[in-house]
């Protein structure tokens, strides 16, 4: 699978850091191929950034059949600091807190289009009903034109929200092009998991917790 472009790769040290482990705590457990893929930077540069942050305690590397580094509880405490630093840098709070807005409005059909994907007739989808798969997908296209549209306007302000805009329609053009999997199977770059990491990224960007608004 091919990586999406990114809006292009940061150059200060702080700001390589801060994107690597703004990554981390987006999509959890991430390997620095991941990594360098979400934020446009060199692989072998995430990759040192990774395992210096590491040696001083701001990540974990974890081996295993799936491997990859995670936030620490000190790095989460460090990039909430560096993330409210960034928003006052850019002066992009209220472009975010309105991108927030857009997005907690988008949320809630967005959910009920995976339950009507992942389940018809009160039994599991298996996608043998084009006709239904098409009426939802068909919602999907407006969710998907309003979710791209809200990160490209973020974007302007704060410029890493380029992430988003290019992995959101790649995984839109995923399942037009038959691959089911591509809307809700997790950990596979699908239109689902890109949809929580932006979620978190919104929610994480502003210093908020999850409410009732967001649902859970």
């Amino acid at each position: 699978m091919s990586t999406p472009e990114t809006a292009g790769p940061a150059t200060a040290p702080e700001t390589t850091r801060l994107h690597c482990l703004h990554v981390l705590r987006i999509v959890g457990l991430a390997a620095p191929a991941a990594v360098a893929g979400w934020t446009g930077l060199d692989a072998d540069a995430v990759e040192a950034e990774l395992a210096a942050a590491a040696e001083n305690g701001l990540c974990v590397q974890r081996g295993g059949r799936i491997s990859g580094y995670v936030l620490a509880p000190a790095g989460r405490a460090w990039l909430e600091g560096e993330l409210a630093a960034e928003l006052d840098r850019y002066g992009a709070r209220a472009a975010v807190e309105l991108a927030d807005e857009r997005f907690v409005e988008l949320n809630g059909p967005f959910k009920q289009l995976c339950t009507d994907w992942q389940v018809r007739d009160g039994s599991p989808n298996d996608h043998s009903d084009a006709g239904h798969d098409e009426r939802v997908l068909a919602q999907l296209a407006d969710v998907h034109t309003a979710a791209v549209r809200l990160t490209e306007d973020a974007a302007r302000s704060l410029p890493r929200y380029g992430w988003y805009a290019p992995r959101l329609t790649q995984a839109w053009q995923r399942i037009q092009d038959g691959d089911a999997r591509a809307f809700t199977a997790p950990m596979s770059d699908s239109y689902h998991d890109v949809w929580m990491a932006l979620h978190q990224d919104l929610m994480s960007t502003l210093g908020r917790h999850r409410s009732a608004t967001d649902g859970h």
